[in-house]
């Protein structure tokens, strides 16, 4: 029997059903008005509110039996960590779980990201053993080491960006060109019409560096007039050093570990292109590298296999 996932993110909202093997997730994309950069909480929790039961309606129409419920309740599973939007999906989880007499388990955001990542890149051994991970979103670039805990992980951050989010960086500079938000599509495609290369280096302090210079290099050649498609190279270029670098890193100070990659961010093409050849790293399939709630699922079925084995 599958279990039922939902994931009520800042960006998406989305529903998944997960069999052990096999899934199914519909997600929908909050609406963001044109030259703004994302959502207030109450707005967001509003649109989650109203989409939810029409993708569940979509999802379950056949009226699959269920045997679990889960949902992404907060972005970390840390002390304090908290978001009102993930109230949308628990509340609706929970409600579910009551009406059907079934279990409902509880993950975060972070951990749903890392599930939906290994089980889409053919590796869902990875979640029962050590290894490395970027988590690379609109509000999040971490780099993480991750450890078994349960039927899910434990992820424990070493590095990452010490202000801005590279999804940030990507979302500042598609605003100031003009494009729409989420702007990561949008600089990807502009990237192979660029016709110079600035080579920008970002400094690294162990495995932690900062992306606001950047920034403002990024305004100052939109104030020199540059074209769209170089400065969108510029700011793909700056963060995709950085994180193979940052990654090398870190396989050195962390011998033998594999690296996964989730994230939106982690979409970009040239950054898995040079994370695959320089790290040997592995990668969600592109529409589990966005938010989903395919990984809420998958952890809510191994919660529940364990539950029914006792």
């Amino acid at each position: 029997m599958p279990v039922l996932g939902l994931d009520t993110s800042n960006y998406t909202t989305s529903a998944a059903l997960f069999d052990g093997q096999a899934g199914e997730n519909l997600g929908q994309l909050l609406e963001v008005r044109s030259g703004e950069l994302g959502l207030r909480q109450s707005e967001a929790l509003f649109q989650h509110v109203r989409r939810l039961p029409e993708l569940l309606e979509r999802l379950l129409g056949e009226r699959p039996v269920l045997q679990a419920v889960g949902a992404s309740t907060r972005p970390r599973a840390v002390e304090g960590s908290y978001m009102p939007c993930f109230l949308a999906g628990e509340s609706q989880g929970r409600g579910i779980a009551a009406a059907l007499g079934v279990p409902f388990y509880s993950h975060s955001h972070q951990q749903g990201h890392l599930a939906a990542a290994a089980w889409s890149a053919g590796r869902l051994d990875l979640l029962d053993t050590p290894f490395l991970a970027w988590h690379l979103s609109g509000g999040t670039t971490e780099l993480l080491l991750v450890r078994p805990e349960g039927t899910s992980v434990a992820a424990e951050i070493i590095g990452g960006t010490s202000d801005l989010s590279a999804g940030q960086l990507i979302d500042r500079t598609g605003l100031l060109l003009g494009l729409p938000f989420p702007a990561g599509r949008a600089l990807d495609g502009l990237y192979s019409q660029a016709n110079a290369c600035y080579e920008p280096r970002v400094k690294l302090k162990d495995l932690t560096f900062s992306l606001s210079g950047m920034e403002n290099q990024v305004k100052a050649l939109a104030e020199e007039g540059e074209l769209p498609a170089n400065i969108a190279r510029f700011t793909l270029d700056a963060i995709s050093n950085v994180v193979w670098r940052a990654t090398q890193e870190a396989q050195r100070q962390y011998p033998g570990l594999p690296v996964l990659c989730s994230g939106g961010v982690a979409s970009n093409s040239q950054l898995r292109a040079g994370l695959t050849k320089l790290c040997g790293a592995v990668f969600a399939e592109p529409r589990y590298s966005t938010d989903n709630a395919m990984g809420a699922a998958i952890l809510t079925w191994r919660a529940a296999q364990k539950e029914g084995a006792r």
